[in-house]
């Protein structure tokens, strides 16, 4: 599977790398490069198999996920590592 990117009329090099790496992406070569950089025993692959299988089932089984604009995020508006509400307020 040989990918090829032809230069379009006026395409700088930067677009030219972009569309490639994209390209790239959509085949699945990176993911597939990323996952054969390091050499995984047999038994771990098949017990990434069976991970995989197992939270696919259970997420056919939950249904579909709800659909909305906002809202379901966790309570008290705590966002994650990067702050946001929530917690006492500091620095005054």
């Amino acid at each position: 599977m040989a990918i090829r990117i032809k230069s379009r009329h006026g395409e700088s090099v930067n677009q030219m790398l972009r569309r490639f790496k994209k390209l790239c992406e959509k085949e699945g070569l990176t993911k597939d490069v990323k996952r054969r950089q390091y050499f995984e025993k047999p038994s771990e692959r098949r017990r990434r198999a069976l991970r995989k299988s197992i939270a696919r089932i259970a997420r056919l089984q939950a249904g579909p996920p709800p659909r909305g604009g906002r809202g379901g995020g966790p309570p008290g508006g705590a966002r994650g590592k990067t702050g946001g509400g929530g917690g006492p307020r500091r620095g005054r």
